[in-house]
């Protein structure tokens, strides 16, 4: 009981210390089989911060008590459009990539205020009305991409000059500008100081917010709605604003994403991209509206650094077609094990939840 104890303090459960060492033992593995633990450092990184924002912009709807925001897309697109803008102004480097943020603003506000109203009419069942929501807007994007009145020919079919190429490259614009940044190398290890450092002032700052009035006002909407709205608390103002900032620092972290990856990927690509963000945070431990900034830190990096290094450690130990399959696997596996065991030790100690 004590050793339970000490994890909830640490704020990490007994699934996380499972996943964690099944980590360790990959390292190790990684080691043995010869893999460069520098590379597996750089990326795992990298992977942090491209990951961690859209994994951070669930926040919000969970501390309100919204639930898992599997509406990411809406976010999503609304990043890629800001960034189509910065790329068909031929804004270039870093304040290529920050104009691309805030070309993105007034699209993620509006998209999430009409994504609130859906939500704030459908109360109980905000999660599967949201996958609905996201899996529908996509195919209605596709005819945007398609008509889009953009005229950098980067951008646009070579043939006939009109609809957006699926995919569009940013090495001549802003990829990985932010990657780059103070990047400062210490015994072959690359840390790319901007791009950490522009993730944990984010994190910092939604951590913030959640001291203010306003955030604790979401955090007791999210806590008990009824004493909430007795304490004269505006319900409906609080779960927008909730969806609207999820919205918002989503599409910020398709930015992030996309200028580290080097490519914009357009029509059905953000389709599925929810599920990663919600199976990261569940890794971390979220228990709903008991959720933090350490779930999405933690929750991130053992997801995508298990990600990372199961494909070449499946490339050295079996023939290299059976590789993604074991990654599937592997990735797969960590998300049941998250949904099975979501809320973990926390509300076993207080009475509440089994295993």
């Amino acid at each position: 009981m004590r050793f339970r104890y000490i994890l909830i303090k640490i704020k990490i459960q007994i699934p996380q210390l499972f996943i964690i060492t099944f980590l360790i033992i990959m390292i190790f593995g990684a080691i043995h089989l010869n893999i460069p633990i520098n590379w597996i450092i750089n990326d795992a990184l990298i992977r942090l911060v491209m990951n961690g924002i859209l994994v951070l912009s669930l926040v919000p709807m969970l501390k309100a008590g919204i639930g898992i925001n599997f509406g990411l897309p809406i976010g999503v697109v609304a990043g890629l459009i800001g960034m189509c803008i910065s790329v068909n102004f031929s804004i270039r480097g870093i304040w290529g990539l920050f104009a691309g943020m805030l070309f993105t603003i007034p699209t993620a506000s509006i998209l999430g205020f009409i994504y609130s109203i859906i939500l704030n009419r459908v109360k109980g069942r905000e999660e599967i009305t949201a996958t609905f929501i996201g899996f529908s807007f996509i195919p209605l994007m596709n005819f945007f991409w398609a008509t889009a009145p953009f005229s950098n020919l980067s951008m646009l079919w070579p043939i006939g000059g009109k609809g957006m190429r699926p995919v569009i490259g940013l090495k001549s614009y802003f990829a990985k500008t932010l990657n780059d940044l103070w990047m400062v190398d210490i015994y072959g290890v690359n840390l790319p100081l901007g791009l950490l450092l522009f993730f944990f002032i984010l994190c910092f700052l939604i951590a913030l917010f959640f001291k203010t009035t306003f955030g604790k006002a979401m955090i007791a909407v999210g806590e008990n709605e009824q004493y909430a709205s007795l304490a004269g608390v505006n319900i409906v103002k609080v779960r927008t604003a909730a969806i609207i900032l999820s919205t918002l620092i989503a599409a910020i972290g398709i930015c992030v994403y996309a200028q580290s990856y080097g490519f914009l990927e357009l029509y059905d690509a953000p389709l599925m991209m929810a599920f990663p963000a919600a199976s990261a945070i569940l890794v971390g431990g979220s228990m709903g509206r008991k959720t933090d900034i350490v779930h999405v830190i933690l929750g991130t990096f053992l997801f995508q650094t298990t990600y990372l290094i199961s494909g070449p450690i499946a490339n050295e130990l079996m023939v290299s077609e059976v590789a993604e399959i074991f990654r599937l696997m592997v990735t797969n596996g960590i998300i049941l094990y998250a949904l099975l065991y979501e809320g973990g030790i926390g509300r076993n100690l207080h009475g509440k939840g089994n295993y």
